[in-house]
């Protein structure tokens, strides 16, 4: 989530399949002429079902709290916290809520989950069923980071983008029936020019906040598949990294996709992406996660 955004959209209908048994499967645009790997990942790894009221499962969950570095590195106008208000489970769903209120020198609070230290794997299918919210100004993800990222948003000199990072799904109303899936490396943020972050959006043709939908990626060596519902809508690779040495960091593209990376689900408030909720905008909102999932190959 560390990033300013510029979007190329090109829309594709891809359709994915779940099969019981591994299949790996060809899958060609109808616009080009790119061809699209998927692997069917069905040993299923870690569930968080969110079946237990109360706090979220501490053997799977912790919090990252405060106000970061400037906003998280993102100008985000909330403090994070823990408190039940802001992440608290409530009949079979988590429940991340955005409030307007003084708190920690900020004037919105809300909460940032994460896996680190607790649940990190390298390579395999992460899945989330979510519902976004409908408010302006509000900045809902799920995304991964690398399990070498230290202090990302937090203090100016963590080792983001090096570390690399992978968002899952993003969402801000200004694009109601769009959702961006995308890549951070080194060389190929949203420090970096000429090229930033590497991104593809895609239109649902609905809006998305009337609903829950199942995002996902789809990871192995030297490729990422970005998934909603049973969309494939994106492939990024190494050779999507075009990066030139005249990006102001003066670093090349770097792969940084072959290690353990950890889950986050948060709900920022305000921020370069979004921008600023509306002064009439009604609080609180709430982001509504019914389950967390991960899965390997069979042969993994």
């Amino acid at each position: 989530m560390n990033k300013t955004k510029t979007y190329k959209i090109k829309e594709k209908t891809l359709l994915f399949m779940s099969f019981l048994l591994v299949a790996v499967l060809v899958i060609y645009s109808c616009e080009t002429d790119e061809k699209q790997t998927v692997t069917t990942f069905n040993v299923l790894v870690m569930a968080d079902e969110f079946d237990v009221d109360g706090v979220p499962n501490p053997a799977i969950w912790g919090y990252d709290t405060g106000t970061g570095f400037d906003g998280w590195g993102n100008n985000e106008l909330q403090s994070y916290t823990d408190r039940s208000k802001n992440v608290s489970v409530q009949n079979g769903m988590l429940l991340i809520t955005a409030q307007k209120e003084d708190f920690q020198n900020a004037t919105f609070t809300s909460a940032r989950l994460s896996t680190k230290g607790l649940f990190e794997q390298q390579y395999g299918r992460f899945e989330a069923r979510i519902k976004v919210p409908s408010g302006s100004g509000l900045w809902p993800a799920f995304w991964l980071l690398g399990a070498d990222c230290e202090d990302v948003g937090e203090q100016l000199d963590s080792n983001w983008p090096l570390c690399g990072e992978i968002d899952i799904m993003e969402y801000r109303r200004d694009e109601p029936t769009s959702i961006s899936g995308t890549v951070h490396g080194p060389g190929y943020s949203g420090l970096t020019l000429p090229q930033g972050q590497i991104t593809k959006s895609y239109d649902l043709e609905e809006r998305i906040d009337n609903g829950f939908h199942i995002f996902g990626i789809e990871w192995g060596p030297d490729y990422i598949n970005f998934y909603v519902d049973d969309v494939l809508y994106n492939q990024i690779t190494p050779a999507d990294l075009n990066v030139t040495p005249a990006n102001l960091t003066g670093e090349l593209g770097e792969w940084v996709f072959n290690k353990p990376y950890y889950i986050i689900l948060n709900l920022a408030v305000g921020g370069a992406f979004p921008g600023n909720p509306d002064s009439d905008e009604i609080f609180p909102q709430s982001m509504l996660v019914d389950y967390v999932r991960v899965y390997k190959r069979s042969n993994n």
